[in-house]
């Protein structure tokens, strides 16, 4: 048996709300809504994908970690656009250098990258 992917579902006090602070404030580069008017819905950025539902799955402060590429450059670019960061770039103990950021419904992520330590 293959796994091809995983997609986090998150829970959101309101879907537009969401949608738009993935895409302008954190840089995802798709969004979609699933009916009129939408109870859930979804983003997207080079395979990452994390979809949103406003009716009962999931709870608010869900933690999620995504690997890149620079985070400290990630962190430049989000922060001019107003991005909730709680934790700057630092680098950890357990080989990662990562950033911590909040969402609206208090959701937090870890964006980081693979780095070695001493």
């Amino acid at each position: 048996m293959i796994f091809e992917k995983s997609i986090t579902i998150l829970y959101s006090s309101n879907l537009k709300n969401s949608l738009d602070y993935y895409v302008n404030k954190l840089g995802f580069e798709e969004q979609w809504e699933w009916r009129d008017p939408p109870p859930f819905g979804g983003v997207v950025k080079n395979g990452v994908e994390i979809f949103f539902c406003e009716n009962g799955q999931g709870q608010p402060g869900t933690w999620l970690c995504i690997v890149l590429d620079n985070v400290d450059a990630y962190y430049e670019h989000i922060k001019e656009k107003g991005a909730k960061i709680i934790m700057p770039p630092t680098s950890r103990e357990w080989y990662m250098r990562e950033m911590m950021v909040e969402d609206p419904d208090g959701h937090v992520i870890r964006f980081g990258h693979r780095i070695e330590c001493d």
